[in-house]
């Protein structure tokens, strides 16, 4: 991401083996449950979501999903979610969001072999255009189980992220604007009149900002660093977005306090039908691209207040997707306390 403040980059180089996930305990279901089956926690992935990368020492990298695999498999998670391969997102779900020139210009920069570069901060590989249009399947097929109550709620653990990429534009390791194509899909496939984005990555959300900033139908609700990448959102808010942003090294008291006065009596006073969220991970202490000092302990602790809201409102409706966090130790513990608290 082009202009941030840079911690010592050496710490994001690759330090988990780089042979495949453990899969012993991963089944992937090739076929929806039936209505009426236990509802469970949806875990959604593709393997080309692991093929994309952008260079060898490039933060964005195929070990931070490894390191949430192996995570989920060693906290002994796997037998109480339902893993499913992730379906492309089609071009019609890209452009509920997306223009058609923007989209166009993915599918022909998409390389043989090789990168092509899309902007200073994201490339492409040949499994890239693959995975991106996975990513973005991901929360299309993340919505449809939720909303048909075939999962109680979901996580899609995919990359590349997508809360930068605006409708025009990518931005900041996103391709496509995952969580946003999730939400358009609630919205017009299923009808639905009032969704909720939560977006509590360390870098403001600025894709689907863009993207909902003039729609009521959504209330997008983050909480970010700020002065930093992108450098935008301090002051854009309305009625239904809600920005707050942090000063550096804000820490678990400054989080908390944010989300319990600016985003619980909104989202309450919304009354969503469903919920979404925009899952980075990178406000962490250890994290070595921001500067926040959250704890693991605070994405267990957010992650109840989500679904307090959900469990009111949308009858516990919740699609997250993954977004930053790029020291892999931290990212994969914390994906285990969000996932922890959505498959109780």
């Amino acid at each position: 991401m082009s202009g941030r403040g840079k911690r010592d980059e050496s710490r994001i180089a690759c330090r988990v083996p780089r042979a495949r996930p453990r899969r012993t305990g991963f089944v992937i279901l090739t076929r929806m449950p039936e209505n009426g089956s236990v509802m469970r926690t949806a875990l959604l992935t593709h393997p080309d979501c692991l093929e994309h990368e952008m260079g060898p020492q490039h933060p964005e990298s195929p070990n931070r999903l490894r390191a949430i695999l192996n995570a989920i498999d060693a906290a002994g998670l796997v037998g109480s979610l339902d893993l499913y391969e992730a379906p492309e997102a089609t071009v019609a779900q890209l452009l509920r969001v997306h223009t058609k020139q923007y989209v166009d210009s993915v599918f022909e920069a998409a390389p043989g072999r090789g990168y092509a570069y899309l902007d200073p901060d994201t490339s492409m590989n040949p499994k890239s255009l693959s995975a991106a249009l996975h990513a973005a399947g991901a929360a299309v097929v993340a919505t449809d189980l939720v909303l048909s109550r075939r999962a109680a709620n979901a996580f899609c653990a995919v990359r590349p992220p997508g809360h930068h990429a605006t409708p025009t534009r990518s931005m900041g390791f996103c391709i496509f604007n995952n969580v946003a194509i999730g939400a358009a899909h609630a919205l017009d496939a299923h009808g639905l009149q009032r969704v909720a984005i939560l977006d509590f990555d360390v870098h403001h959300g600025n894709g689907t900002e863009d993207a909902f900033h003039e729609d009521p139908r959504v209330l997008m609700c983050s909480t970010f660093q700020h002065p930093y990448y992108p450098f935008c959102g301090a002051d854009s808010s309305n009625e239904h977005i809600l920005n707050v942003p942090l000063p550096a090294l804000t820490d678990s008291r400054g989080f908390r306090a944010a989300i319990e006065r600016v985003w619980m009596p909104a989202l309450h006073a919304f009354r969503p039908q469903l919920v979404f969220v925009s899952a980075g991970f990178d406000a962490h202490r250890e994290d070595p691209l921001a500067y926040l000092n959250l704890e693991d302990e605070d994405y267990a602790w957010v992650t109840e207040r989500i679904r307090e809201v959900a469990d009111a409102h949308a009858g516990g409706g919740i699609v997250s997707t993954l977004e930053g966090g790029y020291n892999i130790n931290a990212l994969g513990r914390c994906v285990v306390e969000h996932l922890k608290v959505l498959s109780r």
